[in-house]
């Protein structure tokens, strides 16, 4: 996709995966609209991006109030975007006995309900302009493999990728295309790594933010319209490699 009069709306993007993202598209001459509930984190990140195309907004995106308030923000603001990335996700990892409902709707909330909410509202609008907006949802490789006490966090990312398939299959008729990316160890600089966690991979490395940032970019280029409802498995060959305990 060559450099395009665009904007993407990234939510999650003061920081990891979002942040990653948010710069290759400004790289790349998008308008980016960062989206995150970390003010100071969040300002400071978008206002690094290169040529200024960044512009940060505040939101919960657990909370549907916080949600409307922002396009309501947007509307005013006369901001109005082709791209959605819903990449804002919380991981909370506590034994299913000791894990509160709070907690789980906590995590349901942020990662799968905000997914709902914000496609549903940015598909309304364009609907109504005729846009051909693109959709990436980020669900995780967690969706289809799991560790103990990741409940709340699985069920999210299970959530996530078949609520994909079924707004590409409501929105079609509109022309806009819902896909989502499943990461596998993606690294953000939180952690060292070892020889043997990058040789866990087929790749024999473990992921950068920059290669979610450029199946992101694939996605919602128009010219690849084919592509729709489809899960997209980034993960350097992670979970087709058998690994046996010694």
């Amino acid at each position: 996709m060559s450099e395009r009069n665009e904007t993407v709306l990234i939510t999650g993007a003061a920081d990891g995966i979002g942040f990653g993202t948010a710069r290759f598209y400004a790289e790349k001459g998008f308008q980016v609209i960062g989206v995150d509930k970390d003010r100071e984190k969040g300002k400071e990140a978008l206002e690094s991006l290169p040529g200024g195309r960044g512009a940060f907004y505040y939101c919960d995106v657990s909370d549907p109030d916080s949600t409307a308030e922002l396009f309501q923000q947007l509307n005013e603001d006369s901001r109005s975007f082709s791209i959605l990335i819903n990449n804002a996700g919380e991981s909370t990892f506590t034994s299913m006995f000791e894990l509160s409902v709070d907690d789980w709707d906590r995590v349901l909330n942020t990662n799968l309900r905000s997914v709902f909410l914000f496609s549903k509202l940015a598909a309304a609008l364009w609907k109504k302009n005729g846009t051909k907006g693109r959709i990436v949802n980020m669900a995780s490789t967690r969706a289809l493999m799991s560790e103990p006490d990741s409940e709340a966090y699985a069920a999210s990312k299970g959530g996530i990728t078949a609520l994909t398939h079924a707004m590409a299959s409501s929105l079609s008729p509109w022309s806009i295309r819902v896909n989502c990316i499943s990461p596998g160890w993606i690294h953000t600089g939180r952690e060292e790594l070892t020889e043997a966690d990058h040789l866990q991979h087929l790749s024999n490395r473990v992921g950068r933010t920059m290669d979610v940032a450029k199946a992101c970019f694939y996605l919602t280029d128009p010219e690849n319209d084919f592509v729709n409802g489809e899960n997209l498995v980034v993960d350097g060959g992670m979970t087709r490699k058998m690994i046996y305990e010694e």
